[in-house]
Formats: C-alpha cells, sequence, structure tokens
C-alpha cells in the first residue's frame, strides 16, 4: 500500500515521503491517526508541485539546522548523576541529555536525540537528528556526583 506521510514516522519516513507499508498498518493505524493519505496519482501530482515550491524554502532550514549542528559539535557536555563506583543509581536517557543541551543554551527536543539507557559512567555519544539531512553526533561524558 502506498501512502504520503503527512508528518515525520519513526522507522517509516519523513514528512512529504511516499512509503510503502503493508495494508493493514496503513490503513488500521497510519491513516485514521491523520498520519498519512492514500498515494492517487491526482494526490503524487499535488505533492510534486507542493515540493517544487517548498525546495528553496528547505534550504535555508537546511542552513539554520547545519548552523546549530557547529555549535552542538563545539560544546562539551558533562552530565551528573549519582553513582556508586561506576555504576549510576538510575539511568541517563535522552531526557538528562536534552537538558544539559538547554543548560548549555543549545535546547533541542528530546525526540529528535537518540541514545541508549546508560548505566555507567564515562565517555559515549548521542545521535541529535536536527533535520532529515543533518545528524549530529554529540559526545557527552557521565560524571559520578560529589
Amino acid at each position: 500500500m502506498e501512502l504520503i506521510l503527512k508528518q515525520d514516522v519513526q522507522n517509516v519516513g519523513f514528512k512529504d515521503d511516499i512509503v510503502t507499508v503493508k495494508a493493514g498498518y496503513g490503513r488500521n493505524y497510519l491513516i485514521p491517526q491523520g498520519f498519512a493519505t492514500l498515494a492517487t496519482p491526482s494526490a503524487k501530482k499535488v505533492l510534486a508541485e507542493n515540493l517544487k515550491q517548498k525546495a528553496h524554502k528547505e534550504a535555508k532550514v537546511v542552513a539554520d539546522a547545519n548552523k546549530i549542528a557547529d555549535a552542538l559539535k563545539a560544546l562539551e557536555i558533562k552530565i551528573t548523576s549519582k553513582a556508586g563506583g561506576e555504576k549510576l543509581f538510575g539511568s541517563v536517557t535522552n531526557i538528562d541529555i536534552a537538558a544539559a543541551l538547554e543548560a548549555a543554551g543549545q535546547p533541542v527536543d528530546r525526540k529528535f536525540i537518540t541514545s541508549g539507557t546508560v548505566k555507567r559512567t564515562g565517555k559515549y555519544t548521542a545521535s541529535v537528528r536536527l533535520h532529515r539531512d543533518v545528524v549530529v553526533e554529540l559526545p557527552y561524558e557521565i560524571v559520578a556526583e560529589v
């Protein structure tokens, strides 16, 4: 089943992509939730025209995302957490990374940060998706609270 996505859907595609999904997934989830519409020939023509008009606006958005990416690469993020030796009491997730970025003056929505659940002190990297074409690898360090 071919669908046109109305918004970004994790592990499926980005807004305005034409994707092929299983019929049940499209019919029972994506379309009723308003995430997608059927990719009819007329809808594809309308989409192509809209994408043509958005192309020059998209270049500015990518340039802004690249500026933010450069600022993120320059940051040194240290997250303090209670720990017993090397093992943390609890864990560090993308919510904690988003809070550290906001404290550093670079707010990023936590939904766009991908890192595993970390339960030990040390140095790690997180992936931050600022745009569909701009993904930054963000190094961060977890230190024990003193």
